[in-house]
């Protein structure tokens, strides 16, 4: 990957940065990151992110680990003064376009397994064969984002643009879920887990009848398609164009509340060197950041090594390659054209410090 760092190290000699002992009384440094492999949460769980702002004297706390629902909110939303977030883009881009103010430092483009599936005697086959087909359309209303439904769609645009389809070329099956994504709480029917797997509802549309595929990704949809027997119709994951690769997991985004760049440049110059540090950490070492990121990802290593491949520990660095920048900026309008954030803006100028 080609580093945005040259321009970065580059700026940050220009910084003075304050001396590591000097007191900040009164900040906390928030973080938060999406369950899924980004450098970090290899930072976080090295115990980098601690130890490296304790030496500035900042406080560092977790968002989604407080007790207060308006805090972890933070995570999708983006609201809260000196805090920064690794994950998902689509609660990225829809916070920038809801008006919250921030930047994007960099992005970690780490390919994953993205495919349309199938159940039974269907006679799809292939990418063309999904013409006139029914595919299943996670729906989330009672959420504030609903990042399944958006992530679907333009996974099966993506399998449809392989063949030369399009969106009217199939019925799209609205597949309702009014639970809300869970913030670091418990229910009694995850059994003990963080949080409930997802495709539920789609599955449930195949095994009836109502749809005839749906769309996977990630280690947790190689499980799914795994556990149901599935048969590959397309997979998009792999594919050389990034505009047909672009998703939610893909690129990642680290992004920074504006306040902290503005008043402390040199914490942010931190920030970044840590992250680039851990990304370099995975590439030396594969079998630990597989561990790592199978713990992160509550999943087996052996599913986010089919879903992520061999080289995962090569693709955890952050940068700012002009292809990927398009490739977000595409799917930014993607969202705003299929009404999943509410306003059109220029990625572009969202970036901060480019190379």
């Amino acid at each position: 990957m080609v580093s945005i760092f040259r321009g970065y190290r580059n700026w940050m000699k220009k910084l003075k940065p304050s001396p590591p002992d000097e007191p900040m009384t009164g900040h906390t440094l928030w973080y938060t990151r999406c369950p899924v492999p980004s450098p970090l949460g290899l930072a976080v769980q090295l115990g980098w992110l601690d130890e490296a702002f304790q030496k500035a004297g900042v406080a560092v706390q977790s968002v989604l680990d407080s007790p207060q629902q308006s805090v972890r909110g933070s995570h999708f939303s983006h609201h809260l003064p000196w805090s920064v977030r690794q994950g998902g883009n689509i609660p990225a881009l829809w916070a920038r376009a809801h008006g919250a103010s921030t930047r994007l430092l960099g992005l970690s483009w780490t390919d994953e397994f993205q495919a349309i599936i199938t159940v039974g005697n269907t006679h799809i086959g292939q990418a063309r064969d999904l013409r006139g087909r029914r595919l299943a359309l996670p729906r989330r209303p009672s959420d504030q984002i609903d990042f399944h439904g958006a992530t679907a769609l333009k996974g099966i645009w993506s399998a449809l643009t392989t063949a030369g389809l399009d969106l009217k070329d199939v019925e799209l099956v609205d597949c309702t879920n009014h639970e809300t994504a869970l913030l670091a709480t418990t229910q009694a029917n995850l059994f003990g887990l963080r949080r409930r797997q997802p495709y539920f509802q789609e599955l449930a549309a195949l095994a009836k009848g109502e749809a005839d595929a749906m769309f996977v990704k990630g280690a947790e949809g190689i499980f799914i398609a795994n556990l149901i027997g599935a048969q590959l119709v397309v997979q998009t994951g792999q594919h050389p164009d990034p505009i047909i690769r672009v998703n939610n997991g893909c690129p990642r985004t680290l992004t920074v509340d504006n306040a902290l760049v503005q008043e402390r440049p040199d914490i942010v110059a931190r920030l970044v060197s840590l992250v680039d540090r851990a990304g370099q950490w995975a590439d030396e070492h594969p079998a630990d950041t597989l561990r790592f990121v199978a713990r992160e990802m509550g999943c087996s290593e052996e599913a986010v090594l089919a879903s992520n491949g061999p080289d995962l520990h090569t693709t955890l660095g952050l940068g700012l390659i002009q292809e990927q920048v398009d490739a977000l900026a595409f799917f930014q309008h993607f969202l705003f054209e299929h009404d999943f954030i509410p306003n059109d803006f220029s990625v572009t100028d969202w970036v901060y410090l480019t190379a």
